[in-house]
C-alpha cells in the first residue's frame, strides 16, 4: 500500500535555502510542496489556508522570525504540521525544542543529517504526538515584542506599547494604544516573559506596565486602586502592592 501524500511549505528569506530544501525533497515523491514563502506574515496566511503536514522554517527572518511563526499557526490534534527549524544561528536550538520542533537544522547541512530529521518528522506524524500549547517562554533574554493574530491579521505590539495585560479565561488582553488584543496564552507564561523591570503582577488577574501608572488610591478595602496615564484604573491586591512598593522602593 503506497504511503499517503504528504503535503509541506518551506519559509526561508533566502531562495538559495528554499531551493537546497526543494532539491532534497525530490528524492521523496510521496511529499510534495505546497507553497513557498520568503517572510513570517506570509507564512502564518499560507500554513492557515493549506494545511501542511510538514513545515521547513527558518528562524532569522525580518518582520516576523520563526518562532513567532511557530508561536501563531494552529496545529490540529495530531500536531500537523510537524516543524523542521532551518536555521544558521544556533543559539535558537533550545527554544525551538521547548516548542515542540522535530528538529533543528544548523545550516550548512548535508543529505544524510536532512534525511535524518526528515525521518524523526515522518515519525511524528505517524505517532500522532500533540503539539505544545502554551506559547513559547524565551530562555535567556526577555521578549520586546509580543505577536498577536486575530483572524489573519498579524499584529506585533512592542512591550513598550502595552498598558497592561488581564487575564481572560484561557487568553489575555493586551491593552495597547486605545485598543484590546487577545491572545490566546496564560498569564502566567506572559509574566515570565516580559521583562521584570518594567511589569508587575499587581492583582492575580492584571499585569501592570509601570510606566502607565499615575498614582495608587486608597478603596475602603484597604487594597488601593491603580491610576493610569490614559485614566484606566486596575484593582491591586494587597499582594500586588507590597510588589509595588518594593518595585517603586517606597
Amino acid at each position: 500500500m503506497p504511503s499517503p501524500l504528504l503535503g509541506a511549505v518551506l519559509v526561508d528569506d533566502e531562495e538559495l535555502a528554499r531551493a537546497l530544501v526543494r532539491q532534497l525533497l525530490a528524492a521523496h515523491p510521496d511529499i510534495r510542496i505546497l507553497a513557498e514563502c520568503a517572510n513570517g506574515f506570509e507564512a502564518v496566511k499560507v500554513v492557515a489556508e493549506t494545511k501542511p503536514d510538514l513545515l521547513f522554517l527558518d528562524v532569522q527572518m525580518p518582520q516576523l522570525d520563526g518562532l513567532e511563526v511557530l508561536e501563531l499557526i494552529e496545529r490540529d490534534a495530531a500536531g500537523r504540521p510537524a516543524v523542521i527549524f532551518v536555521t544558521a544561528y544556533d543559539q535558537y536550538a533550545l527554544k525551538a525544542f521547548d516548542a515542540n520542533a522535530v528538529d533543528y537544522l544548523l545550516k550548512p547541512f548535508d543529505r544524510a543529517r536532512f534525511e535524518t530529521a526528515l525521518a524523526r518528522a515522518r515519525t511524528r506524524l505517524d505517532s500522532g504526538a500533540a503539539p505544545a500549547l502554551d506559547p513559547l517562554v524565551p530562555r535567556g533574554a526577555p521578549l520586546s515584542r509580543v505577536v498577536v493574530k486575530d483572524g489573519v491579521t498579524v499584529t506585533v505590539l512592542p512591550v513598550s506599547k502595552i498598558d497592561y495585560v488581564k487575564a481572560e479565561d484561557d487568553y489575555v488582553l493586551l491593552r495597547a494604544d486605545g485598543r484590546n488584543h487577545l491572545k490566546s496564552q496564560t498569564l502566567a507564561s506572559l509574566e515570565e516573559a516580559l521583562p521584570k523591570e518594567r511589569f508587575v503582577r499587581i492583582h492575580r488577574s492584571y499585569l501592570l506596565n509601570l510606566d502607565r501608572l499615575v498614582r495608587l488610591e486608597p478603596s475602603a478595602t484597604g487594597a488601593p486602586t491603580a491610576v493610569l496615564t490614559d485614566g484606566a484604573r486596575l484593582p491591586v491586591s494587597r499582594t500586588g502592592a507590597q510588589r509595588l512598593h518594593d518595585r517603586l522602593g517606597h
